[in-house]
């Protein structure tokens, strides 16, 4: 399909909408094209770095963008990517991911398809969903549990507090001396290793078994620690476990895939095929997680949906509040035409970010449901997006310090 005369249809604007409505920090991207009132949406949320991605999409990325044929997404992607020379950083990534979103959008409007029926059509009707229940012991995760269970969430993320410390899902109330102590946060490996089985045996004993439990590490054990964890693990039977290991301790994975059953995820953190690829390739994880902006967009998503299916691993892309609903779209149409689809992250969206996002995918029966609207089936009111400017915070947003007892900074 072409412009009138015969003319490629071309990137005339490339826009950068910041907004935050729940006080976290979305960065969207509008496409803008020759043919009149046809644009495209894309995700370039890098919540922690949101300014210095904007720069790289404003000063970078669109100069380079404009006058491009619409049509050529695979030939501007590997353009783009190499333009900036050394490559597979987040920021630039994320820069990049919110245009290849975007003229996936303008694709399916062109031809009058939701996106995922230019990837073959759907393998499913909805993407089911995890959905995360934290508590302060627990009886409360078990609480909360049971609460999205009623309402038909059958794959819940379950986090429990360590008394005193800071364990992913939780704040405690210790500190310690350090450069910034209003803003530290304390971990103890220990206490947090000794009380995860507990939680799972409880959860267990009281759910039964007909609910699928998850649980995220999130990488701030020593390895050693991980192993004897996911060993401890396996009588409860989890879907998954999640970032064990942290990236550059990869190589545990053998020995992890060795010494236990225990379903593991891992790529939240990952930006580069030389990190995941190896892990998929000798089989050493059940999930890929990556977050897709920070890969380089759906393009590259969905090669590497491909690549896992034929190494058995399933998918469960990174869907917390930090991708904005664009990019949970992007998530979905991928996940309705992946065969060796997993699982798909969701935090739920507010009535305030459906209004902000007419289209955005909606939640019934414990699964996410696509619209059959061309593209991604989702759009912004951008006037109602500039009412929610970035907030004001420490650092700029910089991911929370995190230290153990005796001052040492630990990952994430």
């Amino acid at each position: 399909m072409a412009a009138t005369g015969g003319k490629p249809v071309t990137i005339t604007d490339v826009q950068t909408i910041l907004t935050a409505p729940e006080g976290i920090r979305l960065v969207v991207v509008k496409v803008l094209t020759s043919e009149p009132g046809l644009y495209g949406l894309g995700c370039a949320t890098f919540t922690q770095r949101a300014l210095a991605v904007a720069t790289a999409i404003e000063q970078y990325l669109k100069p380079f963008a404009i006058g491009r044929d619409v049509d050529r997404i695979e030939d501007f992607y590997q353009a783009a990517y190499v333009s900036s020379y050394w490559r597979s950083g987040p920021v630039l990534n994320n820069a990049l991911s919110g245009l290849d979103q975007a003229l996936w959008d303008i694709k399916g409007k062109r031809a009058n398809m939701p996106v995922y029926q230019l990837l073959g059509g759907k393998c499913r009707e909805a993407a089911p969903v995890y959905v995360h229940a934290s508590g302060r012991d627990a009886v409360e995760v078990e609480d909360r549990a049971r609460a999205f269970m009623e309402q038909g969430f059958r794959h819940i993320r379950c986090q429990v507090a360590i008394p005193g410390l800071t364990t992913y899902g939780s704040r405690g109330e210790a500190t310690v001396p350090a450069l910034n102590p209003a803003q530290t946060r304390t971990w103890e490996p220990g206490p947090y290793v000794r009380t995860a089985p507990r939680l799972f045996e409880h959860l267990r004993t009281t759910l039964g078994d007909e609910v699928e439990l998850l649980h995220d590490v999130h990488e701030r054990i020593p390895p050693s620690d991980g192993l004897w964890l996911a060993r401890a693990l396996e009588p409860y039977r989890l879907f998954f476990l999640e970032d064990l290991f942290a990236p550059e301790d990869a190589d545990y994975f053998r020995l992890a895939r060795q010494q236990s059953a225990t379903p593991l995820a891992m790529g939240e953190l990952f930006v580069n095929q030389a990190e995941y690829a190896p892990l998929i390739r000798e089989r050493l994880i059940d999930f890929i997680r990556v977050h897709i902006s920070d890969i380089g967009g759906f393009s590259m998503a969905r090669k590497l949906a491909a690549f896992c299916e034929f190494m058995g691993v399933r998918t469960a892309w990174h869907g917390p509040g930090d991708v904005s609903p664009v990019g949970h779209a992007a998530n979905l149409h991928l996940d309705l035409a992946t065969p060796n689809f997993g699982i798909q992250e969701l935090s739920l969206m507010s009535d305030k970010l459906c209004e902000l996002f007419p289209g955005a995918p909606e939640v019934r029966e414990g699964a996410l449901w696509a619209n059959e609207r061309p593209g991604w089936g989702i759009d912004i009111d951008e006037a109602l997006a500039a009412r929610y400017p970035y907030p004001e915070q420490p650092g700029n947003g910089y991911w929370p310090e995190i230290r153990r007892l005796d001052g040492t900074v630990i990952r994430p």
